[in-house]
């Protein structure tokens, strides 16, 4: 499937995140979600962690964090995270396609800024949607493609439909 970027690749990306979190900070993305308490979630392709502990907090002590990653230098970093802020409800796995998880087991799946990576985009999506609840959602933005690209890439499997738009994420239901 997919390859993880170079590890130097990766730590520049890192730096790149710790200053946009700074400046845009990531909890702003995550209402547009609307996560609810005891929410079980997969964040996939988590990166750095940009968005691990804000939405920790929203899912509470009842919810579930999966952060997901390719590159074990981003499972090292959520891993950082994890203890640095003491989170119990938050775990790793690093894999490059498959999750692991029990069909139909996840309220809200994140894909940000992720898709443009994705060699395989339509094996990523086809996970997504064997993991996510009957009314589960798949909430995705992707700075990197137009609002078209986006859209026509969830959708053409026949597997996600859009649901609604945000300032910064589309929001897919399961067909």
């Amino acid at each position: 499937m997919d390859k993880a970027m170079p590890d130097l690749r990766f730590k520049l990306m890192s730096f790149e995140f710790k200053i946009r979190d700074f400046l845009m900070p990531r909890k702003k993305i995550l209402q547009e979600v609307e996560l609810k308490s005891g929410s079980k979630v997969l964040d996939y392709g988590c990166g750095p962690g940009s968005y691990v502990v804000g939405a920790s907090e929203l899912v509470g002590k009842t919810g579930k964090i999966y952060a997901l990653d390719i590159h074990s230098l981003a499972i090292q970093r959520v891993k950082e995270i994890i203890r640095a802020k003491s989170l119990k409800n938050v775990e790793t796995i690093l894999s490059d396609c498959k999750t692991g998880l029990p069909d139909k087991s996840i309220d809200t799946v994140f894909l940000y800024d992720i898709v443009h990576d994705l060699s395989h985009p339509s094996e990523v999506l086809k996970e997504i949607y064997r993991v996510l609840k009957p009314d589960g959602i798949l909430s995705v933005s992707d700075h990197h493609m137009k609002e078209e690209e986006i859209i026509n890439g969830v959708t053409s499997g026949g597997l996600f439909k859009l649901a609604k738009k945000g300032k910064k994420t589309y929001t897919f239901s399961v067909k």
